[in-house]
């Protein structure tokens, strides 16, 4: 498989990580590495069961007020509010965090695939397929694991790969 030249602003030969999101990007931009160390921390913070433990007594407080502020309009918009503008603002935090995550994990899986012999390296960068051409691979590994191991020559026990191609090879 060939592949094309990449930009010189690419971070990676495949341009399967976009420039954005990669580690490296975060490194040379300070203000990318500071949201990324700060998305980081808050996202753990976020799921520590101290987290659960304000927002379980912020909602706790806001109930015990109910009968103090007559459940009132503003009373109601106090919470609205607040969790709005909380879960506006840990979406993005969530979002570069789960980025930098799944950019690691494809990384962990593309050695893994690029490691072991047997194994069907078109699909490293498979993340980048359109919905169609993951439709089709899948279709192919489901027919090949109906297969009986001694009748398919294509079973990746017996060194072999899934027929259908996952994408056009790029001639340079």
């Amino acid at each position: 498989m060939t592949t094309q030249p990449a930009a010189s602003s690419s971070t990676d030969e495949l341009d399967t990580v976009p420039d954005t999101s990669s580690p490296a990007y975060a490194s040379r931009h300070p203000l990318a590495r500071l949201f990324d160390r700060f998305a980081s921390l808050v996202t753990r913070w976020a799921g520590s069961p101290a987290a659960f433990c304000l927002a379980v007594l912020t909602v706790a407080a806001w109930v015990v007020t109910g009968p103090i502020f007559h459940y009132s309009d503003g009373w109601q918009l106090v919470i609205n509010t607040g969790t709005t503008i909380v879960t506006f603002l840990m979406v993005f935090l969530i979002q570069q965090s789960q980025n930098k995550d799944s950019v690691a994990l494809h990384l962990k899986l593309n050695e893994l695939l690029s490691s072991h012999r047997a194994a069907n390296n078109d699909l490293i960068g498979i993340e980048d397929a359109s919905e169609e051409e993951l439709r089709r691979l899948a279709a192919a590994y489901l027919r090949l694991s109906t297969q009986s191991a001694a009748d398919a020559p294509g079973s990746p026990a017996k060194g072999g790969t899934v027929e259908e191609p996952v994408r056009q090879t790029v001639e340079s």
